[in-house]
């Protein structure tokens, strides 16, 4: 529910039984592919990008630092099929009729920055684990010191 691009409604704050020994990151992921950010990554995220991000407050397990989950709410159709190394698209043949016609694989990505308009978070459609930041909030992110967080140029 967290990676569809659309606001999550009615939840109530969730909290993560995370079991990591050390200092916690300012970024991590819990679950499939769900981001969680420290305050303040969300802090940075709602100055620059506020209409593509809804943060839900979460609890994260023996910490008393404030959490969020991450929701990109924007879904670009940007993955440009022909520049990234390798693109397989589910088929009738698969026998996953609701993944038909999305990725099924996607190597080397590179989308076109043409599509992207003025979204900097965002998922990818068609392949929702990949998240894309704008370089405005990787250089902001870089800025701040923000842990966790890696960034390959796509």
């Amino acid at each position: 529910m967290f990676k569809t691009g659309e606001r999550v409604q009615g939840v109530s704050r969730l909290i993560l039984p995370v079991d990591r020994p050390g200092r916690g990151s300012d970024f991590f992921l819990a679950g499939i592919a769900t981001p969680v950010v420290h305050a303040r990554v969300a802090t940075v995220l709602t100055a620059l990008a506020p209409g593509d991000v809804q943060l839900l407050p979460v609890n994260v397990a023996d910490s008393v630092d404030n959490f969020f989950i991450l929701v990109a709410v924007r879904v670009v159709r940007c993955v440009d099929d022909e520049a990234s190394d390798e693109v397989e698209y589910w088929l009738p043949q698969d026998g996953e009729p609701e993944k038909v016609g999305t990725y099924r694989k996607v190597s080397g990505m590179r989308i076109d920055p043409s599509k992207v308009g003025d979204a900097k978070v965002f998922r990818t459609w068609g392949w929702s684990i990949a998240l894309i930041v704008s370089e405005e909030i990787k250089d902001a992110l870089e800025r701040i010191g923000a842990t966790g967080v890696s960034f390959t140029e796509v």
